[in-house]
Order: C-alpha cells, then structure tokens, then sequence
C-alpha cells in the first residue's frame, strides 16, 4: 500500500469515528441543526493529516492503531473547529471550503460559530474518555498538550497574530513564528501526542517535535504556493487572496523560486529529524515529501 492508500485508509478510519461520536441518530428538538452543522463541518472531506501523523507516531513506540484512533479523532475534532472558525467573515472570510459552501454560508454565522465551539469541546471530552487511554495521566497529559497547541501559544494565539499582520511589513522570521503558532501547533501536538501514548523518553519526543517543526513550516508554505499558483478548482477553496488581503507569507517575502528551494530544505530537515528511528519512520519521511508536492 502506498502512502495515498494509507491516508485514504485512516481518513476512513478518521471518519467513522467522527461519525460514531457525532450521532447519527435524530437530535432532541432545538440542537438538531447544531448537529447537523457539526456533521457538515467535520465529515465528508479532508485529509486527516493530523490524525494520521499522531497514529504513525505512536506506532513508532508499538501503539496499535486502534489505541491511538480516538486522540487522533479528538485532534481532528479542533482541527475542523478551527476551519469552521477561520472561514466566517471576521476571520478569513472564506465561501468555499472542501469544494462546498464553508458552513456559515450553509447555516449561518450565529450557528457556524456554535459548531465551531461544539467541536472543540468535543475533542476534549474525547480525550477524557478511558477509550483514549487506561492510564488517567496519559489522558491528563494530552488535554493539556492539545489545549496549549489550540490556545493562545498556539493556534488562536498565531490567528491573532496573522490578523493582526495584514497589511503590515513583516520580517520571514517573525512569519515563521507566526505560522508555527497557527498551523505548526496542531502538527506538533500530533507527534508528540503520539510519544506520549507511546510512553516515550525526551530524547524521541524531541526528535518528533522537531520533525513536526519542519514538518509544518513546509506545509504552510506549500499551502501559500498553492495560494499563489494553484488552481481554485482542484484546491478546493478561493486562491489567491493572501497578496489581495495583504496576508504575510513567505511566498510574498521571497518569491515563488526562493519559496521552492526552502520548501525543499524544510522536507530535509523534517527526514533528518528521524534519523533515530531508523527505517521505522519510513512512512513519516514520506508524508513530509508528499506534502511538499501536493497540489490541492
């Protein structure tokens, strides 16, 4: 199986799970369009990069599958919650997401927003839950990994910081700090959280943060090259609008050649991050250069 396949398979996996926990079974009156708007924003597309990096993780420690599947779900569960969240007007102010109507555009703002926040504390409860792990500690320890990679050191803190910066002239180190608080923290939490389920020493889960260092500096700017050249179509969402907003991005810093040259540079420095691992981070090496090539 190639690596497509196996993200195809735990995507799958990702999605049965959210589904479980979201409840397919009808809604008490007055929550049922809360739910569905849950359902819109978290099943039927996306990759599930997150929760297969935390599963490939664990797997490096000898943690089956099925043992890190609802952490996984519980990461996906925030990370959908941010998107719902970054596409509503006073953020990004996105229309299409996924190829279809972003979910404030298909139930409104008011209930966008209530989805949004619903997710999140979803992930939560999952985390607490024996299913993620019959150690208590462990459980304890991911709630709080997730919610400073979620908060303002981390994701919400790096949306800040991008809102704050358009328009604005910014140095490539002061992006790359930016853009490791609002995209690199979930992918750091998902190596780590990985570690942790593996009960882990410092000296690996070190090696998998700074895999997941690199690895999400390049797919930011993997992103921002698709922003910039990609097609609206097969990215599934409007392209383009980082220069028309005035965003920061790399790309704009230092050109769609130079851009390249570091993208590559960041995939090297993510494979070489693993080298303690041996042969057993194969399929980590390869996610971090299949990002570098996407094209959606």
């Amino acid at each position: 199986m190639d690596l497509n396949q196996e993200l195809e398979r735990v995507a799958e996996l990702i999605e049965r799970r959210l589904d479980e926990f979201l409840g397919s079974e009808p809604a008490p009156s007055g929550q049922a369009r809360l739910i569905e708007a849950m359902r819109y924003a978290a099943l039927g597309g996306g990759k599930r990069l997150r929760p297969f990096l935390l599963i490939e993780s664990a797997r490096l420690f000898g943690v089956a599958e099925e043992d890190a599947l609802d952490a996984g779900t519980a990461l996906e569960c925030v990370h959908c919650y941010s998107l719902v969240h970054d596409d509503l007007p006073a953020m990004d102010d996105d229309a299409v997401r996924r190829g279809r109507p972003t979910a404030h555009v298909a139930f409104g703002e008011a209930t966008a927003i209530l989805a949004g926040d619903a997710l999140q504390t979803l992930a939560f409860a999952i985390l607490s839950r024996p299913s993620t792990h019959r150690d208590p500690s462990v459980c304890v320890k991911l709630i709080d990994l997730l919610a400073e990679a979620a908060g303002v050191q981390g994701m919400a803190g790096g949306q800040a910081l991008d809102l704050a910066a358009e328009g604005e002239t910014l140095g490539p180190m002061e992006v790359a700090k930016m853009q490791a608080m609002k995209t690199g923290a979930l992918f750091s939490f998902a190596c780590e959280a990985g570690a942790v389920l593996g009960r882990a020493d410092e000296l690996a889960r070190g090696a998998l943060k700074a895999y997941a260092a690199a690895f999400g500096q390049a797919f930011q700017l993997a992103d921002d090259l698709l922003d910039a050249e990609g097609d609206e179509e097969a990215v599934g969402k409007a392209v383009a609008k980082d220069a028309g907003r005035g965003k920061a991005t790399l790309v704009a810093l230092l050109g769609v050649e130079a851009a390249r040259a570091r993208l590559k540079a960041l995939v090297g420095e993510a494979e070489a991050a693993l080298a303690p691992f041996g042969d057993k981070a194969a399929t980590l090496k390869d996610a971090a250069r299949i990002i570098a090539s996407r094209r959606a």
